[in-house]
């Protein structure tokens, strides 16, 4: 077994063997190191990604374990980019829906793989149930929503202790006898340099000579996550006149709001609903600098190098801040946010109209 070191935050913990700390409760066998893990991934972009750190300590703390990663269909392009994923496992299931018969067949079918340990990273019942029904021995993930049998390692969430989505991911991971890290690492996601040149090629362009500022105005949890389509408009137009190139990314839900911005600024480059998420992953590489809403595009700009201004309004930053060390975060704090919801509960959505585009200017040389 490795040794901890300073510079290794995820090892940063009491000496003592892997056999006397893993030991979930209700599992009575005498456990050395777990070598094949099942990680049930969350659906939304921005998890799946926050999930990536997971897999860094885990891969630390036991260099040999084997990681599959079994995802819904919106994130399964993310597990592809993930050096520690051994294999990528599609879960041919719509968002939301329970599908029990697709879930059971596929937990037969994944019964032969012989997974020692399963981590599932969502809340739901349904997440639960394909870890159950392939007979993993251990089965680690917190308690709630029914999975009292589903689950035979089952956690306790102090949402106090734990505050960041990737804090709560991370504690799956570890023993509950072993502190949580001080310090995690940034999110990871690997460049594809051919499916880049190839993205390039399919969409007509070329690395811009100029420095290239790439802009993801969407954001799929709903409307009070967006900064003003004005505002956009604006920065583009600044970013244009300060020797940018300027791309716009975002899904094909984003795709009016891109073009709005087009509209507004031809000189800038409308992607919107124009790229594949991998497309997207190896394009945002090329940013010098990306200015995103709390959005998943956010957290993948930041995990492939690219420098995060992030636009808060409604969403608790420290639940889900931008986790790369080059990434800044600008939100208001008016007594009224974060409110958490989907659109503004005032009707006056300050939070984000009060935020004025000079602010991300002035984070610019």
């Amino acid at each position: 077994m490795r040794q901890p070191t300073d510079e290794d935050p995820a090892d940063s913990e009491p000496p003592r063997s892997q056999a006397e700390v893993f030991l979930p409760r209700s599992h009575t066998g005498h456990w050395n190191d777990p070598s094949r893990l099942l990680l049930i991934g969350p659906a939304w972009v921005g998890d799946m990604v926050m999930a990536q750190v997971l897999l860094q300590v885990l891969r630390r703390r036991w260099p040999r374990l084997q990681i599959d990663l079994l995802a819904p269909p919106a994130t399964v392009p993310l597990g592809e980019r993930m050096a520690e994923v051994r294999r990528v496992i599609p879960l041919p299931v719509g968002h939301g829906r329970l599908a029990i018969g697709l879930r059971r067949k596929l937990a037969m079918e994944l019964r032969s793989q012989d997974y020692d340990w399963a981590i599932c990273l969502p809340n739901s019942l349904k997440s639960a149930l394909i870890p159950y029904w392939s007979r993993i021995p251990v089965r680690t993930g917190f308690s709630g929503e029914g999975r009292f049998l589903l689950l035979n390692d089952r956690r306790r969430l102090d949402k106090k202790k734990l505050p960041r989505t990737v804090d709560r991911f991370v504690a799956l991971g570890l023993p509950t006898r072993l502190p949580q890290p001080s310090q995690l690492p940034a999110p990871r996601l690997s460049v594809g340099v051919g499916e880049q040149k190839g993205a390039l090629q399919r969409l007509g362009l070329s690395i811009p000579q100029r420095p290239l500022a790439a802009l993801a105005p969407g954001a799929e949890y709903g409307p009070a996550k967006r900064w003003p389509t004005r505002h956009w408009i604006s920065l583009a137009q600044a970013l244009i006149e300060r020797g940018y190139a300027v791309w716009l990314f975002g899904s094909p839900k984003d795709a009016e709001i891109t073009r709005a911005i087009a509209a507004a600024v031809p000189e800038v480059l409308d992607l919107g609903g124009r790229t594949t998420l991998l497309e997207a992953v190896d394009l945002l590489a090329l940013a010098a600098i990306t200015v995103s809403n709390d959005s998943g595009l956010m957290h993948v700009a930041g995990a492939v190098g690219s420098r995060v201004i992030a636009l808060y309004g409604p969403t608790p930053l420290r639940m889900t801040p931008p986790l790369s060390a080059n990434a800044q975060a600008l939100t208001l704090n008016l007594p009224c946010s974060p409110c958490g919801k989907r659109q503004c509960p005032l009707k006056h959505h300050r939070c984000m109209e009060d935020l004025a585009p000079e602010r991300v200017l002035t984070l610019l040389p």
